[in-house]
Formats: C-alpha cells, sequence, structure tokens
C-alpha cells in the first residue's frame, strides 16, 4: 500500500500540474495558436467542470470498484490521453477537448486517496493525511511554475506535454499494479448519495467548500500569468518564478493546516479564520492592482497561503458522513470544491472581457473582486454551522 499511494501522490502531482500550466503558457499559445486569456480561462474551466462532473460516478466506483481500477484506468486514458492530445493542438478546439479528457483523467486520483485514508486509518489523523497528500501534490504547482517555463523556453510546450504524456501513462500502470483496495463496508440498503444530500449540518458547510478553492485555484491556475503580463510586462520566464512563489506559499500553507485542528481542537475556525484572511488578500489585490508588482505576488503567495484550508473543509464534512457512505462524502465535497472553481472561471473570464478597455488594469480589478465577494459570500453560511473535531 505504500508503494501504491506513492504512485497516487505522483498522480496528484501531475492532476495539480494540469489545472495550473496554462498560466505559464499563456505567451507561448498566443504566439504558436493565437489563443487569448478568455479562451484560456474557458479551457480552465472546462478541466475543473470535467474533474468536477465525474465527482459523483468516482463516489460510486470508489465504494463499489475500489479505488485501484477507479484511479488507474482514468489516469491511464484520460491523463495520458489528455496531455497527448493537448501536444498535438492545433487551435482551442483541441485544447478544450484535452483539457476536458485530462480533467476527466485526474479527477479520482486524490479521492482515492482521501478514500483509502478514510478506511485504513484513524479519524483523527485524516486531516493530517489529507493535507499531506495535498502538500505532495502541490509539487505539481512548482513544476508547472519557472520549471515549465524553463523547459518550453528549451524544448517547446509541445515536446513537454508529450514527455508528461507517457510519464502519465507509467504512473497509471503503477497504480493498477500496487493500489491495494480496501475491504468493501456494507451499510443499509437505502444508503445512497441523498442521504447526505439530507443532512442539514453540510449545507452550511458545501458553500465553503465551493468557494474556498476560487482564490488559489483561479489565480494560480490561470489569472497570474495574463495580470502579470498585462499589467506589469513581465516575460514568461518571470511570470514562472512569480509562479514559482505562489506555489511554494500554497505548500507551505497546506503543511501549516494540517495539524491544527488537532492542535487547537477546532476545524471551523482553523478554516474560518483562514478564509477571512484569504479575502483580505484577494480584495486588497483587487484594490491596489497596479501599485507594485512585488506587492502583488506577495499578495498572490498570500492567497496560496491562507487559502489552504480545503483538506480541513473536507475532514469537516467527513465527520458527519456514515462509514459506508465515505467515498461518495468525500466526493460530494470535492465536487463543490472543484466545481466552483469551473463555475467561476467562465464567469471570471466573461467578467475579463466585459471589462477590457484602455486602461489593462481595469479587467483584473474586476476578476480578482468577483473572486474576493464570492469568497465572503461562501463564509457567511459556514459561520453558522456545527464544529466537529471527531
Amino acid at each position: 500500500m505504500k508503494a501504491g499511494l506513492t504512485l497516487l501522490a505522483l498522480a496528484y502531482v501531475l492532476s495539480q500540474f494540469f489545472r495550473a500550466f496554462l498560466a505559464v503558457l499563456t505567451a507561448p499559445l498566443g504566439a504558436d495558436l493565437g489563443i487569448g486569456p478568455d479562451v484560456l480561462a474557458t479551457a480552465s474551466g472546462l478541466w475543473f467542470l470535467a474533474f468536477a462532473a465525474m465527482q459523483i460516478p468516482v463516489g460510486i466506483a470508489l465504494d463499489s470498484l475500489g479505488p485501484r481500477r477507479t484511479a488507474g484506468w482514468l489516469f491511464l486514458f484520460g491523463g495520458a490521453g489528455g496531455a497527448a492530445l493537448f501536444a498535438v493542438a492545433q487551435g482551442p478546439l483541441f485544447i478544450h477537448a484535452a483539457m476536458i479528457m485530462i480533467g476527466v483523467g485526474c479527477s479520482p486520483v486524490l479521492m482515492a486517496s482521501f478514500y483509502i485514508f478514510a478506511r485504513e486509518f484513524e479519524p483523527a489523523r485524516f486531516a493530517t493525511l489529507a493535507a499531506l497528500m495535498i502538500g505532495v501534490g502541490t509539487v505539481g504547482n512548482l513544476i508547472s511554475s519557472y520549471p515549465l517555463a524553463f523547459t518550453a523556453d528549451t524544448i517547446g510546450w509541445r515536446a513537454a506535454l508529450s514527455g508528461l504524456a507517457a510519464l502519465s501513462g507509467v504512473i497509471a500502470f503503477g497504480i493498477l499494479t500496487t493500489v491495494r483496495d480496501p475491504a468493501k463496508v456494507t451499510g443499509p440498503a437505502e444508503g445512497r448519495l441523498m442521504d447526505l444530500l439530507r443532512l442539514p449540518v453540510l449545507w452550511l458547510i458545501i458553500p465553503l467548500a465551493a468557494m474556498n478553492y476560487v482564490p488559489a485555484g483561479a489565480v494560480r491556475g490561470l489569472w497570474i500569468g495574463p495580470y502579470l503580463r498585462d499589467v506589469f510586462e513581465m516575460s514568461t520566464s518571470q511570470i514562472g518564478q512569480a509562479s514559482l512563489v505562489m506555489s511554494v506559499a500554497m505548500i507551505a500553507g497546506v503543511v501549516a493546516y494540517g495539524p491544527l485542528d488537532r492542535m487547537l481542537g477546532t476545524r471551523k475556525w482553523v478554516v474560518f479564520a483562514g478564509n477571512v484572511l484569504t479575502a483580505v488578500c484577494v480584495l486588497a489585490l483587487a484594490v491596489w492592482v497596479d501599485v507594485s508588482p512585488i506587492l502583488a505576488i506577495a499578495l498572490m503567495a498570500g492567497i496560496g497561503f491562507f487559502g489552504a484550508t480545503f483538506p480541513v473543509i473536507v475532514a469537516h464534512g467527513r465527520s458527519f458522513f456514515p462509514a459506508h457512505l465515505t467515498g461518495r462524502g468525500v466526493t460530494l465535497m470535492n465536487l463543490f470544491g472543484i466545481g466552483g472553481v469551473g463555475v467561476m472561471q467562465f464567469a471570471s473570464g466573461r467578467v475579463h472581457s466585459a471589462a477590457a478597455g484602455s486602461d489593462p488594469s481595469a479587467p483584473y480589478v474586476a476578476v480578482f473582486a468577483l473572486i474576493g465577494v464570492a469568497l465572503v459570500l461562501g463564509l457567511i453560511p459556514y459561520a453558522r454551522s456545527r464544529d466537529n473535531v471527531g
């Protein structure tokens, strides 16, 4: 199982890479294919929405087929196949189709790990293990920053994606070989997804689950690239370095949040405080959008650090799930977490277009204000949620 979890962690590294690499390839894709930020926002949104749409079937598959086949086969055909399609892309249609395939392929990887953690380890360790897995996976954000920019400048983005397609295939076969499925838990015959949706306590957590990852996912996943290029005229290499700073902050945040619920005896207030600070950083970025590149990068690093509460949110929700619905429960939380970013990427792309004009900073004021307000709205019901550290 150690080998299996290691390979799932490597697959999650690539999942994190694929949700963030478009930011660094903004200039090369624009030069080679004539693709602008609005098209890339749609492509990013399609990745997140495809990922989110798969969460319900993935949850069912985890409970019925187990994590080995669910993660292995989807990552092989979706992850490796989608990366190969991206490598030969000739226009927006290819890019969109490839991002959908990659989103489908990446959709079960983290949840397969969460399923194993929930079934094979003590409940009190779930948040720490989940944070550790996300922290390891966030290395994908590092690879998709300056290393990708350097690689794209050296051998070209097509060769880089071809190599990633081959690596994805190797990891997928490794998952099929090494992951061991936990013993199945049977529950009442009527145990279904709707049983979770009937729990009132979850509906106070779900709005924040849907908005929590939006700032980091949307900014690091795409907007950091066009923003720094358009407002501060940064090169691909400089954008890669700025993305690296934000990625390191995201990893540090995940590591910092991991043990806090056990140390402080609360999940709710750890999550709430972190997301308040994230909202402050996003809204400050909207207010001081063109003041200084150093301030902008510092605020985006703050977004990455303070916003890394998703593992604790999942642990908060998981504490209310029946055992036989663990797979469906964790994927339900992930559906809202990833789906929220997908919807926001579509919305932010349209807001960016509507605010475009002579002032290059105006579209980004609108984008960051939209993201900040959305996060604040998610915090309002969460403030009334019931804490649970069991």
